[in-house]
């Protein structure tokens, strides 16, 4: 029997024994491993058609994606535009700076006004933590946290971990250090979490006046001391200083957190021969990382977290929308057309 090339296309993307059955992705804490584990299958496969330039699977086409980012952004903002865009989604990135918000209305007043416009998917960044579910409880479409407060960023930590396992074929036993700023940092908490579901062993190193109370709750081991935190480590995440965030003495200088916190080719040494570095973005180079080893492709994973950013972000749009698919047409397991 030939195939068509839709359906060989769908068959690669859609195995028969997983549906994604999440509306909204706020949080990694809903997702159980099973979910992370299909959906890091699933960019993996979008990341093979995307290098191998098939550019014709438009499952988006005819939908509407808002951007709704209320803090600054430029990896994040452009990763979503650009896996909408090639998911074949019209795309509306709506600048707050020069919106209603900026003349008192509130977030429910943005979530009504949205709705009315009724968008397929709600992608939205903002400084308060729980802003992303709120908005979910009141939309109908899908929502998509890109960053809520010191919360969570669950695509980033997706994107992350998708990395990790296209790099070491694994997560399972392997050592993982998050450093810098876990206070400030929604990356942190999402990464802990979802790093402690596929098995890994968590590090978390900072200053005392970096660490929240209790971090060590959700299951990672905690270290004040780089040295220490850095033995046995398979990968070191560096974390930026999120000064916009302080407010008060958090540290001495800048300088003299590098010179204790820094994530340098030296201090990698007391890690592990084959340990690789990564970065959220955006660096401060010479702060939390050196700038040389940012650049070190034979040390940095920093350039394929970016290019995975995209692909990431192409699966969790092409899985919450086939979902919403599947709830409007219960019959219909595939709504998808190929081009």
């Amino acid at each position: 029997m030939v195939h068509s090339s839709v359906s060989l296309v769908q068959e690669f993307l859609y195995p028969p024994d997983y549906q994604f059955n999440k509306k909204s992705l706020t949080q990694i804490k809903d997702l159980s491993e099973f979910d992370i584990a299909a959906i890091l299958d699933h960019a993996r496969k979008i990341a093979s058609m995307n290098e191998a330039e098939q550019a014709h699977f438009k499952p988006l086409e005819g939908m509407t994606q808002i951007n709704l980012f209320f803090e600054n952004s430029t990896r994040t903002l452009a990763s979503f535009e650009l896996a909408g865009k090639r998911l074949g989604a019209d795309v509306l990135n709506m600048a707050v700076g020069t919106s209603s918000v900026k003349k008192g209305e509130t977030l429910i007043d943005t979530a009504v006004t949205l709705n009315a416009m009724k968008p397929d998917i709600l992608v939205v960044r903002h400084q308060a933590s729980g802003a992303a579910d709120l908005l979910a409880q009141k939309v109908n479409c899908a929502v998509l946290n890109a960053g809520d407060g010191t919360h969570e960023h669950p695509t980033q930590a997706l994107l992350d971990a998708f990395t990790i396992r296209q790099h070491f074929g694994k997560i399972a036993r392997l050592t993982i250090a998050i450093c810098g700023d876990i206070l400030h940092s929604r990356v942190a908490r999402s990464n802990i979490i979802l790093l402690n579901a596929m098995g890994a062993r968590v590090k978390i190193i900072a200053p005392k006046t970096l660490l929240p109370k209790h971090i060590e709750q959700l299951g990672c081991e905690v270290y004040t001391s780089l040295s220490e935190g850095l033995r046995d480590v398979d990968v070191v995440m560096a974390l930026r200083l999120q000064t916009e965030r302080m407010q008060g003495g958090f540290l001495p200088s800048v300088k003299e957190y590098y010179y204790y916190y820094g994530i340098s080719h030296k201090t990698l040494e007391l890690a592990r021969p084959h340990a690789m570095v990564m970065h959220p973005g955006p660096a401060n180079r010479g702060v939390e990382i050196s700038s040389d080893l940012i650049d070190d492709t034979e040390r940095s994973l920093v350039r394929k977290q970016v290019q995975n950013g995209v692909y990431m972000r192409q699966a969790i749009l092409d899985l919450m929308t086939r979902y919403q698919s599947q709830e409007a047409s219960p019959n219909n397991s595939i709504r998808h057309e190929v081009h």
